[in-house]
């Protein structure tokens, strides 16, 4: 966390294209590398496009937005969902016997069989 005495941080480019874009009263879409950015108020409105290592993902700013990096609003990985041979080994395993084992305790080996 940035100590509020020096105030958030925004690379010198990405500050210029937004105020210049502002006086201009022009909206398009600012392509910047600038992840580590904070968005200000100033680019309420805005489209930027934040690279994530790959690609450049549109965000559009929103007063919500004000205070959080542009970052994350770019993700860098891809969740492609577990593997269907493990889902599908969970969900046929037997379960165990009713109960438990007794006791209460919930823990240690199951009871002994009367035989």
């Amino acid at each position: 966390m940035r100590s509020q005495r020096k105030g958030p941080f925004i690379d010198e480019p990405l500050l210029k294209a937004i105020t210049g874009m502002n006086t201009r009263n022009e909206k398009k879409i600012y392509k910047t590398w600038s992840r580590r950015s904070t968005i200000t108020p100033e680019m309420v409105g805005h489209t930027i496009a934040v690279h994530n290592g790959k690609k450049f993902i549109p965000v559009y700013v929103t007063e919500n937005m004000v205070g959080h990096k542009l970052g994350e609003f770019s993700p860098t990985r891809t969740f492609k969902g577990h593997s269907a041979a493990g889902a599908k080994d969970k969900s046929v395993a037997p379960a165990g016997p009713p109960g438990g084992g007794g006791g209460g305790g919930g823990g240690g080996a199951p009871a002994p069989k009367a035989g």
